[in-house]
């Protein structure tokens, strides 16, 4: 069965062009031209939510922030803004990557794929317990301390998931982002330094002990 593709942007020539591109590898696609449509059109559950940012009225970020709750597909945005805090908020509201205008078909339908092929990836692991009551469960994707769950978005569970499951070996940003992505590193690493930032930040509502430690010069590993 095809993926679906949720494509939202307000020019209709970007709209034309990513539906027949996507439509030629094999995708179903939807479209939408504003934020009011993408809520609308959610409900059809699509596999993938390619995002603009700079929409009229309701724009991409304040979008993200309706539906991040309820959906649970990966989530890209596509965007003209190239300054960092742009890009880091769009992390923050529980955006998976993002890639700017204007963009290589190539390297869109690269990550497009990248993500699906993480949203496909199956195979039950045990449930793994550490101290301090952190909890790891693989199976449900979930981070607990205690019984509070973290509320991890994907990506973040991702990164627990791969530093977690090789403790003790030391991951560079561009190896994670090449582990997580499965593409090359090409692409900008630093979203992988404000998604363990996030992380930290969660883990330390609950602990001061240090789970995703950094080695200076060459990545980070779990210290957990």
């Amino acid at each position: 069965m095809a993926y679906k593709i949720l494509i939202a942007d307000d020019e209709h020539d970007i709209r034309a062009l990513l539906k027949d591109f996507f439509e030629m590898q094999g995708y179903q696609t939807e479209m939408a031209k504003d934020g009011r449509e993408v809520l609308e059109k959610v409900s059809r559950q699509p596999d993938l939510i390619l995002l603009d940012i700079n929409m009229p009225g309701m724009d991409g970020l304040e979008v993200c922030r309706r539906i991040r709750e309820y959906v649970s597909c990966p989530i890209l945005f596509l965007t003209a803004r190239v300054e960092e805090q742009d890009r880091v908020n769009g992390l923050m509201i529980g955006g998976d990557d993002y890639i700017i205008k204007p963009f290589s078909l190539d390297e869109l339908a690269a990550r497009v794929a990248a993500h699906l092929r993480r949203e496909a990836r199956a195979g039950k692991k045990d449930l793994l317990r550490f101290s301090d009551d952190l909890v790891i469960h693989y199976s449900s994707r979930c981070v607990y301390f205690g019984e509070e769950n973290l509320g991890l978005t994907r990506t973040e569970f991702d990164i627990v998931e791969l530093l977690s499951m090789n403790r003790g070996q030391v991951f560079s940003k561009e190896r994670i982002y090449e582990k997580l992505w499965g593409y090359d590193s090409e692409g900008d690493e630093n979203i992988v330094t404000e998604h363990i930032r996030r992380i930290r930040m969660k883990f330390k509502k609950y602990s001061d002990k240090t789970y995703i430690a950094t080695v200076w010069g060459v990545g980070y590993q779990w210290a957990g």
